[in-house]
């Protein structure tokens, strides 16, 4: 059996990194506020044990999102040690076994400085986006009114130093725009040809089909994060049952 490797994640030149967390089958991953509580403790105590920052987070109902800074561990490790201790009180709060987040989490650089303002604004946004809120300083399980009144988990220092004042930053975060971040890439429009050429830079197509169910699975899984391309057009090029990526994905 020839197990291919999975496709590696795109390293940040600065350490910083925007990351989103998603609940398994996209489940709801909060469903009281002792929950968002808890999580946020699983961050506190993993930044206090391994130095990395937190620069913003917002916690949805069923997906997360952190801009961090690594430390002395990987960003991997980072948020294998925030997930797993919350996946086990969750697990036992609501009787449930088995995963809670998605096997492989979103990420993205930040090398920029107008970029790290723009995933700022974004994950501050993301409540009212979503129709949860109508104002930013309502939601109150977002790293925004850290910003603002007390700043206990994250490190505003970064996110303040481009603003003259409290007031300019108020004023950025709240302005209307159209940031898209992480889900979002244009290069995810791929013709037929094209997307199969992106494919064989990243997994040898050819031995797909000889893998086991369980490792095809993981490499199909990294593949659709990679590239963004639909079950469809993936069917076709891979020359996979439209059903069988259904089922992972």
């Amino acid at each position: 059996m020839i197990i291919m490797p999975r496709i590696a994640r795109e390293k940040s030149e600065t350490g910083i990194y925007h990351i989103m967390l998603r609940g398994i089958d996209k489940r709801d991953i909060f469903l009281k506020d002792a929950d968002y509580e808890r999580f946020t403790e699983y961050m506190r105590i993993s930044k206090e044990k391994t130095g990395f920052t937190i620069y913003a987070y917002c916690l949805m109902t069923n997906h997360v999102h952190i801009l961090l800074k690594t430390g002395v561990e990987e960003i991997g490790d980072i948020v294998r040690r925030i997930t797993v201790g919350y996946a086990q009180y969750h697990n036992i709060e609501n009787g449930r076994t088995g995963h809670l987040f998605q096997n492989r989490f979103k990420s993205e650089p930040v090398n920029t400085d107008s970029y790290f303002l723009t995933v700022l604004r974004y994950i501050h946004q993301n409540p009212i986006k979503a129709g949860m809120v109508q104002r930013l300083e309502d939601y109150k399980w977002s790293s925004y009114n850290e910003y603002i009144n007390n700043n206990t988990l994250i490190d505003s220092t970064i996110g303040l130093s481009y603003f003259k004042g409290t007031n300019d930053f108020i004023t950025y975060m709240k302005e209307n725009n159209q940031d898209k971040c992480l889900e979002y890439d244009p290069r995810k429009r791929y013709t037929d040809e094209g997307l199969k050429e992106t494919i064989s830079l990243l997994v040898d197509i050819t031995n797909i089909s000889n893998l086991d169910i369980k490792s095809r699975n993981e490499i199909l899984k990294d593949i659709k994060n990679a590239t963004g391309a639909s079950n469809r057009q993936l069917s076709r090029v891979l020359k996979i049952g439209r059903g069988v990526l259904d089922k992972i994905y």
